[in-house]
């Protein structure tokens, strides 16, 4: 129970003071950038279902019961990431999360999952990372690889071939696509996610050729 209340106050507080800014602000045009840049949550009756708009970005609410597992505490950074996430997502583009270590990269990811209804698989598997990949596009879950630039170039090169077939595929619109030679489903709500800890021991500089495949995320 101490969980459930926990997250009910959080959001609550959350967005009392989000509506407070937006009366203060005299915020009361539906394009303005102020509300636009919110993530909100419309009930589409004719469709019976519920999505998310924010910005250019609408999504379809994911639906997957996670239990009562609690939710971040929102501030102004987390703000940045949801809407650096979703722009990119509204794109066909994934993202890449990158800061000193415990800043909340990974964590801002999960939490905004669990908003849009989603699981985020936190994973890093060097040797089935085309596996993983695989998983993610049949499945609504989102994938985030924790310390990305820890992996050996070679292997980098391989991972942006197979995310960039996604990302093509994705903004084709197609519901099947080739992977690794097989033929496999792709569900729309895929989102594929990496962070990074720069100018750590053991981290490699990201090739070109990854970098333009995920939306940079500063987070400090």
């Amino acid at each position: 129970e101490y969980n459930k209340f926990e997250t009910v106050l959080t959001i609550d507080v959350y967005t009392r003071d989000t509506i407070n800014i937006l009366i203060r602000d005299g915020i009361n045009e539906s394009h303005d950038f102020s509300w636009q840049c919110q993530l909100r949550f419309y009930w589409l009756s004719k469709e019976d279902n519920l999505f998310l708009q924010q910005c250019n970005g609408e999504f379809d609410y994911g639906y997957e019961y996670m239990g009562r597992n609690g939710r971040l505490v929102i501030t102004p950074l987390t703000d940045r990431i949801y809407l650096t996430v979703t722009q990119a997502l509204s794109m066909f583009l994934d993202c890449a999360p990158a800061g000193p270590a415990g800043t909340g990269k990974t964590e801002s990811i999960k939490d905004l999952a669990k908003a849009m209804g989603l699981l985020c698989v936190e994973d890093m598997d060097y040797q089935a990372i085309g596996k993983n990949l695989n998983r993610l596009c049949q499945t609504d879950d989102w994938g985030c690889f924790d310390e990305f630039n820890r992996i050996e170039a070679s292997v980098l090169s391989v991972v942006s071939t197979q995310v960039k077939s996604i990302q093509q595929a994705l903004s084709l619109h197609v519901e099947q696509f080739f992977f690794e030679h097989n033929e496999i489903q792709l569900l729309s709500t895929v989102g594929i996610f990496v962070t990074m800890n720069p100018g750590y021991a053991g981290r490699t500089e990201l090739p070109e050729s990854v970098k333009t495949l995920f939306r940079p995320v500063v987070v400090v």
